[in-house]
Parts: structure tokens; C-alpha cells; sequence
């Protein structure tokens, strides 16, 4: 399946790996990411709309979709990696400052761009996420639970890969099922989609998992003891996990980003599917600072 309208490119980003991109409109430019369990399909309801008076670009996250999955050598997953390839890529077709969101996974690469590339980004947008340290110390005791798929995959190699390999479309399958307010955001022709990715995909998605409980905390901490902290425009939209984990989601962000937005929204974890005209509002707006 193709976002309607853009066209589609593979792209050389690093050694070995080549980035599936799809790209429209024409303007100032902004870089959309997906998160887990999806491709950059989830955006196409928000992309084509952006499209109208910018630059789209939809990238599958190395390791998902139609992206190459190399092996991992240890930080082959880590966001630092992946948010290269984003850097990479965007100059590939010319920009050497872009806009940049993220969902989910490909929120945690954008945390980690605008971080180490704060020259790069103008503006960042996360969706329903918390920065990787963050999110390993609000999670504790019995709520701890909803997120069981991060301690499975961060274990070391083999037992995950086996578990999940074993039955993958009732291991995604699960997420796009509990994570969504209803079936009609994800249609059966796009969930198969994304079951067909992930199905092909499990020991690269394990091992971005896995990072983010190894060398991506690394990073988090580094760059927090340092006092490092995101220096553009930032917008977030979550939803308000705080309440039943007992944090402030907010107060966690203001951490790390001094010129923010921050507010729930009512839609599930797909928000970009669920809620598209809320988050092209957000994103929108967020341009415009």
C-alpha cells in the first residue's frame, strides 16, 4: 500500500542501508515517523494534507517496512543510529533544517535528533510517548503490566526473537487490537499491512526495542546529567497514561524542552489515524512558532 499522490524512493543512508521513503508537496520541509506496530502509512491521512504547502517526507524506520534490516551489532538500533539515518536522509533531498515528528517509536528518534542535532531540527512534534528514561522510571509495580512487550524485548537475543517469531500476527496483532478506541481507524486492508511488516520483521523490531532499554538510556543520561535539553519548538500529544502510572506527564516534559506544548487528546495510542485532524492542527500550529 502507498500514501495517495507520493512518490517513493529507496534511499542510501548508511552503509548497507537504504531507507523506503515516500515524499510529496513542495515547501518548507518535514520529516513524518512512524511508530510500533505500523509503517509510514500511518500518516496517510496527515501527509497529504501537509503536503498542500510543504514537503512530506515518510521514511520507514530502519528495521520496519520496507527499510533494510541490518544485523545488530550492538548499536545498529540505538536512536542516535536511527536519527542519523533521518539526518542522512533529509539531506538527500536537499534540506539541511527540517521539521520533525514522531509517533511512538519514531517519537524516541526525533527526541533523540533534536538532541544531538539541535542545528537541524526547526520544530519537533512526539506523539503518546515519553522520553526513553523517562518512560523506565514511571513504570512500576502492577501498571507496569501494559507495557510487558518492552521487558520481553529486552532481553537478550534469542528467547524474544523465538517467543514472538513463533505466533508474530498475535503478538501485533495484539497492539493494533489494544491499543486503538475502536477497528475503524486501522482498516483490514492497512492492518494486514502492517502484520505483512512486522511478520518479516521481528528481529530488527526486537532489537530497536532492545536498545531502548540498553545504550538508549545510556544516552538519556548522559545527556541529562550533562543539562542537555531540546532547544526548538516542541509539541506533544499524549494520552493521560499519567494518571493511571502516577506522574506527571507534563512536568516530565518540561525536563527536557523548554518551549512546549503539551496536551492529552481522547483518541487512543493511534492518534495520527484515530484523531488526523487534531494532530494536523497540532502539527500546524507548531510550525508557526
Amino acid at each position: 500500500m502507498r500514501i495517495p499522490g507520493f512518490d517513493y524512493q529507496r534511499v542510501p543512508v548508511a552503509d548497507g542501508v537504504a531507507i523506503e521513503t515516500a515524499v510529496g508537496g513542495s515547501g518548507s520541509p518535514i520529516v513524518l515517523l512512524h511508530g510500533f506496530p505500523q509503517t509510514h502509512l500511518m500518516w496517510r491521512h496527515v501527509a497529504p494534507d501537509l503536503a498542500g504547502d510543504h514537503t512530506v517526507i515518510c521514511p520507514d524506520l530502519r528495521g520496519y517496512g520496507g527499510s533494510d534490516k541490518p544485523a545488530d551489532t550492538g548499536d545498529s538500533y540505538a536512536k542516535r543510529t536511527m536519527a542519523a539515518d533521518i539526518l542522512a536522509l533529509a539531506r538527500a533531498f536537499g534540506h539541511e533544517r527540517f521539521a520533525l515528528a514522531g509517533h511512538d517509536r519514531g517519537a524516541l528518534v526525533a527526541i533523540r535528533a533534536g538532541l544531538d542535532h539541535p542545528g537541524a531540527i526547526t520544530h519537533l512534534a512526539a506523539l503518546d510517548v515519553l522520553p526513553t528514561l523517562d518512560m523506565w522510571e514511571v513504570l512500576h509495580g502492577a501498571g507496569a503490566a501494559v507495557a510487558f512487550h518492552l521487558y520481553l524485548m529486552a532481553q537478550p537475543p534469542g528467547l524474544p526473537e523465538r517467543l514472538i517469531g513463533a505466533e508474530p500476527d498475535a503478538f501485533f496483532g495484539h497492539f493494533l487490537d489494544a491499543w486503538a478506541q475502536g477497528t475503524e481507524a486501522i482498516p483490514a486492508e492497512v492492518r494486514a499491512a502492517y502484520l505483512r511488516a512486522c511478520r518479516d520483521a521481528v528481529p530488527s523490531i526486537v532489537a530497536d526495542y532492545r536498545a531502548s532499554a540498553t545504550v538508549d538510556v545510556e544516552h538519556d543520561t548522559a545527556d541529562r546529567n550533562a543539562g542537555n535539553r531540546l532547544r526548538m519548538p516542541v509539541t506533544v500529544l499524549q494520552q493521560d497514561w499519567g494518571a493511571a502510572l502516577g506522574y506527571d506527564a507534563a512536568a516530565r516534559w518540561r525536563s527536557w524542552a523548554a518551549d512546549l506544548h503539551h496536551r492529552t487528546v481522547s483518541s487512543g495510542h493511534f492518534m495520527a489515524e484515530e484523531a488526523p485532524s487534531e494532530v494536523i492542527g497540532a502539527l500546524r500550529e507548531l510550525l508557526t512558532r
